[in-house]
């Protein structure tokens, strides 16, 4: 029979984690966070639901997410074993500079509606992470502004053709004064696709106050007071804009842009020059042709066309159509370092990620941001780690492999759409 006793007072006090009873502020919720789906749940909290729909949600009836999540998910890596794994290097050059991992921090509109501080808690993360930014045409900090808040970091600038010529002149412009090195061109939006969440939500910008919204300030008072405390929330690039994303883009963007427009841009811009929203071999290789430097794999993260392919499975055919130089990056599905070097491994030059950074953003402003990127990078290295790799430039086709086409519905979207 087991004899009992008392314990010490000392002894007991050595078993108190004085930390689980601390205030919860900020820092401490993010420092409880060890996946990108822990600073979803902390986000989710943290901002109004339309805020979080917003970020969240995709086209129509959200397929094209689900299977880009889906293809990272049925990958196989094959390790090897017995490497010596004790240092690692997460680095890799992208379009001719070094970044401390194969990650871009993409562009997303509207970004000072997920918090405050905005594009400027974005950059300023990023540069410390020593990794590039990308600032969107329907940002909500100016390019000279965003430069100001982070002039040691990396800035790319992200461009949609406007019908208005003169306009998109004038943004390429002021990206290339501002020292802007990168121009990405999204050629995937002539209309915007049906976003039903921000249909449903009634989502604005700036939000319109009504009995919803009172109800929801209620709910979220922090995330509020900030918004109206801080300066306007607005577009940087044109002047206020008083309807929905879907009746922004479709006013303002091109649905007749060609690929004349795209050589007029290779001829105004003097520096590197991608093109995102390729889905397919044929559209790669006419837009390296016409002058582009590299290509972004992209169906808009699920927010444009429904029931596209998802871009990873994309990935091998188009890399070895277009051979071992060409530069080419995959977005879509990335929730996780290991799914970063997964896109590496099946011939990705880098990955561009939105919402894993955004959740970071809304639940916690560029300390949040800074969590999501630090959990990508210790991803990826226990991934590298784990398949007896030491370094990113090494991971090739035989790390990885995609999983066969699984007869997948569209269940974590769905089901995370029925319960928002």
């Amino acid at each position: 029979m087991t004899a009992r006793r008392l314990p010490p007072v000392a002894e007991l006090a050595a078993m108190v984690d004085a930390r689980a009873f601390a205030p919860a502020t900020t820092r401490r919720r993010l420092a409880r966070t060890h996946t990108l789906e822990d600073l979803r749940a902390l986000a989710r909290r943290r901002v109004p639901r339309a805020v979080f729909d917003y970020v969240e949600g995709g086209a129509e009836q959200e397929v094209s997410i689900a299977r880009s999540r889906a293809a990272f998910r049925d990958v196989r890596f094959r390790p090897q074993v017995l490497r010596d794994v004790g240092e690692v290097d997460l680095g890799r050059t992208m379009l001719g500079r070094r970044a401390e991992l194969p990650v871009v921090l993409a562009p997303t509109g509207y970004t000072r509606m997920m918090h405050h501080e905005g594009e400027r808690a974005v950059a300023r993360a990023a540069a410390r992470a020593g990794i590039p930014y990308a600032l969107s045409t329907v940002g909500t900090t100016s390019v000279e502004d965003l430069v100001a808040a982070a002039p040691t970091g990396r800035t790319w600038f992200q461009l949609y053709l406007w019908r208005d010529r003169a306009a998109s002149a004038a943004l390429v412009a002021r990206a290339l004064a501002a020292g802007c090195d990168t121009m990405i061109l999204t050629v995937d939006t002539p209309v915007s696709g049906a976003r039903f969440r921000d249909v449903r939500n009634g989502l604005t910008i700036p939000p319109r106050i009504g009995p919803r919204t009172l109800a929801d300030m209620a709910l979220h008072p922090r995330w509020w007071i900030d918004l109206v405390s801080t300066e306007p929330l607005r577009f940087a690039s044109f002047s206020s804009w008083q309807g929905t994303a879907a009746e922004l883009a479709d006013s303002l963007f091109d649905p007749t842009a060609g690929l004349a427009d795209l050589r007029w841009l290779r001829d105004a811009w003097p520096h590197r020059l991608v093109v995102k929203g390729i889905q397919g071999v044929a559209d790669a290789r006419t837009v390296l042709d016409a002058g582009a430097d590299g290509v972004v794999l992209s169906n808009h993260g699920g927010r444009q066309l429904d029931r596209t392919e998802a871009p990873l499975r994309l990935l091998p055919e188009v890399r070895a159509a277009l051979g071992a130089d060409a530069e080419v990056y995959v977005d879509g599905g990335v929730t996780s370092g290991a799914d970063v070097a997964a896109a590496v491994a099946l011939g990705a030059t880098g990955v561009l990620v939105g919402r894993a950074y955004l959740y970071g953003l809304m639940a916690g402003g560029e300390a949040g941001v800074a969590r999501a990127v630090d959990i990508l990078r210790t991803d990826l290295a226990r991934t590298l780690r784990l398949l007896g790799v030491t370094a990113v430039d090494a991971l090739t086709g035989t790390h990885a492999a995609l999983g066969d086409r699984p007869h997948h519905r569209p269940t974590d979207v769905l089901e995370r759409a029925g319960s928002s």
